[in-house]
């Protein structure tokens, strides 16, 4: 016999699985140690010159530093938030900043972004 304590367990496990599988980044490791990636794996970026919850990467700039881009209908979900860009797009944030991937990455590891443009561009990290 199924007990009503057995099935909230089993619905609060399915609900968190579905809340862990939405989260937006990955963990991976890098050379700088954990680093937030995105789901092929490659290293996502803070900028300096974003302020919490905006992002300045446009045009030229987000040509080379994709944002990592949320659906219009994404919710936030612990420490991820969206923001909406200049253009209307949404884009996902980590603390408040908002992420970013680096063309000149090729593969997952890659974090040949950290400390570019005057030291402005950084790995995220947990």
């Amino acid at each position: 016999m199924i007990t009503r304590a057995l099935i909230a367990t089993t619905l609060a496990l399915s609900i968190s699985g579905v809340a862990l599988a939405a989260e937006p980044a990955r963990m991976g490791e890098t050379s700088k140690g954990p680093t937030l990636t995105n789901a092929q794996g490659m290293t996502l970026y803070t900028f300096d010159k974003d302020s919490d919850g905006k992002s300045a990467c446009n045009g030229q700039c987000a040509a080379n530093w994709p944002p990592l881009a949320a659906a219009a209908n994404a919710k936030a979900s612990g420490a991820y938030t969206v923001v909406t860009r200049d253009d209307g797009s949404h884009q996902w944030a980590y603390k408040g900043q908002p992420l970013y991937t680096w063309v000149k990455d090729t593969k997952p590891g890659d974090i040949t972004g950290d400390e570019v443009n005057n030291g402005t561009w950084h790995v995220a990290q947990p």
